[in-house]
């Protein structure tokens, strides 16, 4: 009985739903995503008018798209919190399988609306990206197939995983998609190094990244463009890289003042990849040390939370959506102070972007329904328990 309940919250099962859903939630989490939208609106409304006006919109054009893209991210986000973790798979593969096949069709059905990678679909009154519907729903599968290779006689869940993130990553570099085939495999990665891969076989891997990295470099122009501008030792002042590394500088600790911002007049994207541009120079790097400390938020906390269960599907999969999401807001900012090379990435919940928005509220509502705190013993007292 003391198994049961220790390191737990008491629940009792007769509890209201809602009450029993917000007692062993991870409040702190939810609060930052809350926090991560509103300063995307704040910025939306800084960065997005520009566009509006070129595009032949009102002025908030965007800025109300993204509320109502927002709101079902959120809404999204609070359904599947709610959900127990077998649900939460079961809904979760049949979502990745759904994603794997519109990934399949895109160079049929897919457009790429003038910017040279076919991504999108175009349903007329939005469009969607497959590939960010994708990745939460392949780090559910994949940690159920590492999982269930850990179960005596179980199935050979590491090789099939691995077959299943090359497959995707190859898909993801043929759109081109390069960033988000490495974030494919980077979360496959932080899962398997969690599961007990020997570290050989990860330097191994790494070397084949770099290997595909060098062949991607030889033999795509949309590629190699981009790994020139990195490394070239002066920044072009008139491409996005040059922008956005000069509205950072211009923005100094404090900002140049809301509304006083020149960069969104200058970058297509300052509403989605480089939003965090437009955040340095109107509101300085306080604003900008603000988000990083929300990301972090729910980063190091749902690491926390993760470190005590038990359950090692659980678990995986929490550790795979937090890696994932953390390191997505860490490449996005990456890519506009010029540390990482251009990829294309929006900073979630900030940036601009429906599929973005909505895949987010749901990849963050699994790692809230995973890291919910439910009756069990700590892992640690199954680690004293062997030693006794």
């Amino acid at each position: 009985m003391t198994e049961m309940v220790h390191g737990a919250i008491p629940v009792a099962s007769s509890d209201p739903i809602i009450p029993r859903w917000w007692r062993t939630l991870d409040s702190w989490s939810m609060s930052a995503v809350f926090m991560l939208f509103a300063v995307g609106i704040l910025l939306g409304l800084a960065a997005s008018p520009p566009l509006a006006a070129k595009n032949g919109f009102e002025p908030f054009h965007y800025v109300q798209r993204q509320g109502v893209f927002g709101g079902l991210a959120l809404v999204a986000m609070i359904i599947t919190s709610m959900m127990s973790p077998s649900v939460v798979r079961r809904l979760a593969v049949i979502g990745f399988f759904c994603a794997f096949i519109a990934l399949l069709f895109l160079p049929i059905f897919g457009t790429d609306f003038g910017k040279g990678a076919t991504r999108w679909y175009s349903l007329g009154f939005a469009s969607v990206q497959p590939s960010e519907f994708l990745k939460p729903g392949f780090i559910v599968f994949a940690a159920w197939l590492l999982a269930s290779a850990q179960e005596i006689n179980g199935p050979p869940g590491r090789v099939y995983s691995f077959a299943v993130a090359m497959v995707i990553a190859f898909l993801l570099a043929m759109q081109p998609d390069f960033g988000q085939a490495a974030l494919v495999l980077f979360g496959w990665g932080v899962m398997y190094f969690v599961a007990g891969a020997p570290m050989l076989l990860l330097v191994c891997m790494a070397g084949l990244v770099i290997l595909a990295g060098s062949v991607a470099y030889s033999q795509s122009e949309h590629f190699a463009r981009r790994i020139d501008g990195f490394l070239a030792t002066d920044v072009d002042p008139t491409t996005q890289l040059g922008y956005a590394t000069n509205a950072i500088r211009e923005g100094g600790l404090f900002g140049t003042g809301v509304g006083e911002g020149q960069v969104k007049w200058s970058l297509p994207d300052a509403h989605t990849d480089f939003i965090i541009a437009v955040a340095a120079e109107e509101y300085g790097m306080v604003l900008v040390f603000f988000i990083i400390a929300l990301y972090a938020t729910v980063v190091v906390r749902s690491f926390m939370r993760l470190m005590r269960e038990r359950d090692p599907f659980i678990r995986l999969a929490g550790t795979g959506l937090a890696a994932m999401f953390g390191v997505q807001a860490m490449i996005n900012m990456g890519v506009a102070v010029r540390l990482l090379p251009a990829k294309g990435m929006t900073l979630p919940f900030v940036s601009y972007g429906g599929s973005s928005l909505i895949a987010g509220g749901i990849a963050v509502g699994m790692l809230l329904a995973f890291t919910r705190t439910r009756p069990q013993g700590e892992i640690g007292d199954i680690l004293k328990g062997r030693t006794r």
